[in-house]
């Protein structure tokens, strides 16, 4: 009986590792930024677009606040808000208490950020656009005479290891 439950166990540890790395490629694509690195983290007299101007925000991005959790906080408001510093009925309170507040970047669209409490009055405060990724860079032609590479050798072999890990469990489990 231990030697059947041990020969399930291997394909299931297989599909369960597989769909774990699936979730994680587009984690992998992304970018984490903290806010105002370089500059103190989020906090007052920095100039965060000078901050954000030679970034690029793409969906699937990650912002990440470092601030005093006792004084200051992070608010997503409107265009109008942010430009007024009003902080009285933000779209999102992103503050957790923490002092450490991240904040997914996960609809294309231009976001507004701002520390109430007067603090927005002292240059906290963020603008940044986010766009869909680049398309990836296409190959280039192919010239005469060189060797045409193909994909297929980066399919079949990961394809035989599967194949091989699968039968491998199929012979413990007979």
């Amino acid at each position: 009986m231990e030697r059947l439950r041990r020969g399930i166990a291997t394909p299931v540890a297989v599909v369960v590792l597989a769909c774990a790395v699936l979730v994680m490629i587009p984690q992998a694509l992304s970018t984490r930024f903290i806010v105002g690195s370089g500059m103190g983290g989020w906090n007052t007299n920095v100039n965060y677009t000078i901050w954000a101007q030679d970034k690029h925000f793409y969906n699937g991005d990650w912002l990440y606040f470092v601030y005093d959790r006792n004084q200051m906080n992070v608010l997503e408001v409107n265009k109008t808000d942010y430009e007024n510093c009003i902080s009285d009925h933000p779209l999102h309170d992103w503050t957790t208490g923490a002092g450490r507040d991240v904040v997914p970047l996960n609809v294309t669209r231009q976001y507004y950020f701002i520390s109430g409490k007067g603090f927005c009055f002292s240059g906290m405060k963020l603008a940044v656009i986010v766009e869909n990724p680049p398309p990836p860079p296409v190959a280039s032609p192919v010239k005469d005479g060189a060797p045409a590479m193909n994909l297929q050798g980066h399919i079949v072999i990961p394809a035989v290891f599967a194949i091989a890990a699968v039968w491998d469990s199929f012979l413990r489990f007979w």
